[in-house]
């Protein structure tokens, strides 16, 4: 019977021993990086997405009824929707912020043409060269237009949130391990020391931000960010209003992460009334002109595991 060198034995059992889990520093270093890289890549990204709305509508106030039909209280209907938008992500022109916003043009609504894939990236080429927040309000006015309750924005660049920057902004701790697919990840609780980076709502002509808060799960083995779970609540007329969304990602053909869903639930008083689920095609990287001309710009194989 013959035994191994002891070298070898150690080299071996060395290779079977799990990878040290990265820590805390590490793993923000990380995230900071792919969210840099987004920043750097996503003005040049573009595909196609597909929102699917369910909600309750309430029953308009006055319906005529007789007999005992009018002793019954009348019940939300359920409204499920679907919309297919030209999807890309740009910067407002004079805006004192560098900040990316999502650009969206509809091009069918229940399987209906509205504009051509031309017009609608035409549409968005002129979105990034407005110069405020209106444009972002007349896209969600234009969602509203086709029968959509309640529209979430700016969720798919959450992860910009991350930022070197937005981390100075944050209060974040680990808060244990989960399961992402076939993942095993670090979970890190987050909040927002202010409102300067959260979400934005329109209230009428009014643009109003507000904190988010919520969960980071980041791969064990190197902390590369894979999911941003965030929610806020806030009081409106006596109700308690709760908006919370799961943003997944995943490294593109390219070699930098890009959303792949984004779940997005509102809440009222503790019930849910909307949830939307918008689903990306993969990203195509366009030319940078104004245009947003698709290149096709060649697929490059995925960086070696990050260090």
């Amino acid at each position: 019977m013959s035994l191994l060198p002891a070298a070898l034995l150690f080299m071996l059992l060395a290779a079977q021993a799990p990878a040290p889990q990265p820590t805390l520093p590490e793993i923000l270093a990380r995230v900071a990086e792919e969210a840099e890289v987004l920043a750097q890549n996503a003005p040049k990204a573009l595909t196609r997405e597909t929102l699917e709305q369910r909600a309750l509508i309430a029953p308009p106030r006055f319906q005529p009824r007789v007999g005992k039909a009018a002793t019954v209280a009348s019940r939300p209907q359920l409204s499920v929707r679907e919309i297919v938008s030209e999807y890309s992500f740009g910067t407002l022109k004079e805006s004192d912020s560098s900040d990316l916003i999502e650009l969206r043009q509809v091009i069918s609504v229940d399987g209906r043409p509205v504009q051509s894939e031309e017009h609608a990236r035409h549409a968005l080429s002129l979105g990034i060269q407005s110069p405020d927040d209106r444009v972002r309000k007349r896209m969600l006015e234009d969602f509203a237009r086709h029968g959509l309750v309640d529209v979430a924005t700016d969720y798919g660049t959450i992860l910009l949130a991350f930022t070197k920057r937005g981390l100075e902004n944050m209060q974040l701790k680990l808060a244990g391990e989960a399961q992402v697919g076939a993942e095993r990840v670090l979970v890190l609780s987050w909040r927002q020391m202010s409102a300067a980076g959260g979400e934005l709502e329109f209230h009428g002509n009014q643009a109003v931000r507000r904190s988010l808060q919520g969960m980071l799960y980041v791969r064990k083995s190197d902390g590369l960010p894979l999911r941003v779970r965030a929610w806020a609540e806030h009081p409106d007329a006596k109700r308690l209003i709760r908006d919370e969304a799961a943003v997944d990602y995943a490294l593109s053909a390219h070699g930098f992460l890009m959303p792949v869903s984004v779940v997005h639930r509102h809440f009222v008083d503790g019930r849910i009334g909307i949830e939307s689920l918008y689903r990306y095609e993969p990203f195509k990287l366009c030319s940078a002109d104004a245009e947003i001309k698709v290149t096709e710009v060649p697929e490059t194989p995925p960086p070696p595991p990050h260090k």
